[in-house]
């Protein structure tokens, strides 16, 4: 596997996923950008058996809010994964920096509390071109990789030959 391509689910893998809640969050900064990776992080989900109404979308104001949502959805204890989504384009300041480096560790440091897979589906990148070519479709889409890799995080905590 590579490129894009999932393993195929176990029947009891997709039950799994299809009696889960997920959640989606959404960093708004680039409108546009930030609609087409939730859509793709949604079709994500479903592909992997979740049902629509089990997908609910919380929207953030930047990339920097997203640690902070994705830990008031983790501690709720509604949600088994949290596909956290946004784009960052490095500006003409060290501001870039800052904000992809603190919002990946925050996202990790939730995980790591918690328990609960806030996968990182933040496009970091030094240009509009490159944000749009990994905000939808095929295998760069990094919503729906972030949907799927939330997932299988899931189903791997479960797994019982970790415990």
């Amino acid at each position: 596997m590579g490129d894009g391509e999932i393993r195929q689910l176990e029947p009891e893998e997709r039950e799994r996923v299809a009696a889960a809640e997920w959640a989606i969050c959404v960093a708004t900064f680039y409108g546009d950008l930030a609609e087409r990776l939730t859509n793709g992080a949604f079709e994500g989900f479903l592909e992997m058996g979740a049902g629509a109404g089990s997908v609910q979308t919380f929207e953030v104001p930047g990339a920097f809010e997203l640690p902070l949502a994705a830990k008031l959805c983790a501690d709720s204890g509604r949600f088994a994964g949290v596909a956290c989504l946004g784009v960052v384009i490095r500006g003409e300041t060290d501001h870039y920096d800052f904000v992809c480096a603190e919002s990946a560790s925050g996202l990790r440091q939730v995980t790591l509390q918690t328990g609960i897979p806030c996968s990182f589906g933040v496009i970091t990148c030094d240009t509009r071109e490159q944000a749009e070519a990994r905000a939808g479709g095929g295998k760069r889409d990094q919503g729906r990789n972030a949907a799927i890799a939330a997932v299988q995080m899931h189903l791997m905590a479960g797994d019982e030959r970790i415990r």
